[in-house]
């Protein structure tokens, strides 16, 4: 038989009895919940102790992305970033033959990008196949293939010139994502990871076939204004964020958030039922939790420790 805080909720003045705010912890109040709700670590290291930490004592020691005096050891080091964050797109199945793309602000020449040369597999992209494109569209350093998509640029281009906040920038034709912004509409918070996007994200409500036109490059920017997650109507995902890891992180959380959220609404409606909706508190609550860019940082570690792993680290190459 379920506890009697599962089944009817008790109303209570003091927040030190069990509340029905949250019945998943018999016995707690929602006071003490609030209190012991996990903290992503928030403290930036050197480059140089960042070196000296072993990938395993990483999570415990590690305060936050490492930090750079000298801004080409930071560009050396953000371009591998960005070539395993090309590998875990292609781990997950993210690429559809030439499209997608992810770039980086650079941080020498910051009115500069770098973006994976069009037309090289994601889960065979090293550091040193990225080019290196302007704000004009120019190639101006970089691998051996300078070629350039100019649906990367346009959209991309146009989002690192609006938010000088944002480093990188993430956008592919993921199966579940493009598949939900067929629907034209937002997500519900309906999960606790959706609370991630709780007024964090927006619906880009055109199709004008590929962005191929400066116009609708700027016009994405525009109505991206400051969240982190855009759904491109009959399009697919855009996510950004101050580091490489938050933007990946995002964007395979925004994937999946679709995902649960076809499957659920199929579900209820094949019932002729509904979803359950978080409430906008709940939500809010949660966000500061999960949907900070310092937890979007940290919840990519494990993605980034296991493509190391399983690749031998060789897009550092």
């Amino acid at each position: 038989m379920a506890p009697p805080s599962a089944v009817s909720p008790q109303r209570t003045a003091s927040s030190d009895k069990p509340s029905a705010a949250v019945p998943h912890e018999p016995g707690i109040s929602e006071s003490k919940a609030k209190v012991q709700m996990p903290r992503f670590p928030g403290k930036t290291v050197s480059r140089a102790r960042f070196s000296r930490i072993s990938q395993f004592d990483r999570s415990f020691d590690v305060q936050g992305p490492p930090a750079f005096t000298d801004k080409h050891a930071e560009r050396d080091y953000l371009k591998g970033r960005l070539a395993a964050a090309f590998r875990i797109f292609g781990k997950y199945g993210f690429d559809e033959g030439v499209a997608g793309h992810i770039t980086m602000r650079d941080p020498v020449q910051p009115d500069t990008f770098w973006v994976n040369p069009f037309g090289v597999a994601f889960s065979l992209i090293k550091k040193s196949d990225l080019i290196q494109v302007d704000h004009e569209g120019n190639i101006v350093g970089g691998g051996p293939v300078r070629l350039l998509n100019a649906a990367a640029f346009m959209i991309h281009g146009a989002v690192h010139k609006a938010r000088p906040d944002v480093l990188c920038a993430a956008h592919s034709h993921s199966i579940y994502g493009r598949s939900f912004c067929s629907l034209g509409r937002k997500l519900d918070m309906i999960t606790q990871d959706s609370c991630s996007f709780h007024n964090d994200h927006v619906l880009y409500e055109s199709f004008n076939g590929i962005v191929l036109a400066e116009k609708e490059g700027n016009d994405i920017a525009a109505c991206l204004g400051d969240k982190k997650a855009a759904l491109l109507q009959n399009h697919g995902l855009l996510t950004v964020g101050g580091t490489i890891e938050a933007a990946v992180f995002w964007f395979l959380s925004l994937e999946k958030c679709c995902q649960a959220q076809l499957a659920a609404d199929a579900a209820a409606g094949g019932r002729g039922h509904t979803t359950i909706k978080i409430d906008d508190d709940d939500a809010a609550f949660t966000y500061k939790t999960i949907g900070t860019p310092r937890a979007g940082w940290f919840s990519a570690k494990p993605l980034f420790d296991v493509i190391e792993k399983e690749s031998g680290a060789d897009y550092l190459q």
